[in-house]
């Protein structure tokens, strides 16, 4: 039975662990263990009651993330986290269908610290 149209915006989130090496500000080299968040959003949801299908969503984070895993983001051409984290949402908005779409990408450190950045 299909849900009625709601005007309720949906969240659905996915989350994956990453290893990465980094140069910090001062030149020295920093790794760190991030949990990644990806959450997409919809108005209302689907003929199944969802926002996506999570498995799609966790596919593509997890095809992104893999070339990253225990290396440095600068042989990826990636600056720091702050740019990791801007250039995922970008990569990733494409991959999520409408009527949802990308709303938020965050890394969060051991210690809960997080860097996120929303989509306009």
């Amino acid at each position: 039975m299909a849900s009625p149209p709601s005007s309720l915006t949906f969240l659905a989130a996915v989350e994956r662990p990453v290893s990465v090496v980094f140069r910090a500000a001062g030149g020295t080299w920093e790794g760190h263990d991030y949990r990644v968040e990806v959450i997409a959003e919809r108005i209302g949801l689907d003929g199944y009651d969802v926002v996506v299908d999570f498995r799609d969503l966790e596919a593509a984070l997890d095809a992104w993330l893999a070339p990253l895993n225990g290396r440095t983001l600068e042989e990826a051409g990636i600056a720091g986290p702050i740019e990791m984290v801007q250039k995922l949402l970008d990569d990733l908005a494409a991959k999520v269908p409408a009527p949802a779409r990308l709303a938020q990408v965050s890394l969060i450190d051991g210690r809960g610290r997080c860097i996120s950045v929303k989509s306009a």
